[in-house]
């Protein structure tokens, strides 16, 4: 059976703003993972933590971008496994960007959790990502001087 990941959030900024958090390699690093990601459609790169041996991941998670629409939605895969070469999860992530009551609402959907070992993996970034995502609106607050609602 397939999970999905899917949480909604609202932000009192522009799409703008919120867009360079999810497009900006240094901001996303400051909220999700080091990375090398750029704004190319097809282009890898790569998220990159300590490895999770309980998660059977290596720490290193292999992404494409796999579709933009300027300030309105960002694809891309997102793969990881036990070492390189062996990928256990293959999923995708899709960001989008509604702009609404003098802000802008931002959906998340992480699906392809369909192998039996991704569910351990599902239950952790379920959480993981609700935390991320507060790391934005904390730095969101502090460099732009609003409050999440």
């Amino acid at each position: 059976m397939q999970k999905t990941i899917k949480h909604q959030f609202f932000f009192p900024n522009s799409p703008e703003v919120v867009w360079e958090y999810l497009t900006k390699s240094e901001l996303m690093k400051q909220w999700l993972m080091p990375n090398d990601f750029q704004l190319i459609l097809g282009y890898d790169f790569q998220f990159t933590t300590k490895p999770i041996p309980s998660l059977q991941l290596d720490g290193i998670f292999h992404c494409k971008v796999v579709e933009i629409v300027p300030l309105k939605k960002l694809s891309y895969s997102w793969k990881g496994g036990p070492a390189e070469g062996d990928i256990t999860l293959d999923s995708l992530v899709v960001w989008t960007l509604i702009e609404k009551n003098n802000g802008t609402e931002l959906q998340l959907v992480h699906s392809g959790f369909k192998e039996i070992e991704n569910f351990d993996i599902y239950t952790g970034m379920t959480n993981g990502w609700m935390q991320n995502i507060q790391k934005i609106a904390n730095l969101l607050n502090t460099q732009h001087g609003t409050t999440n609602a």
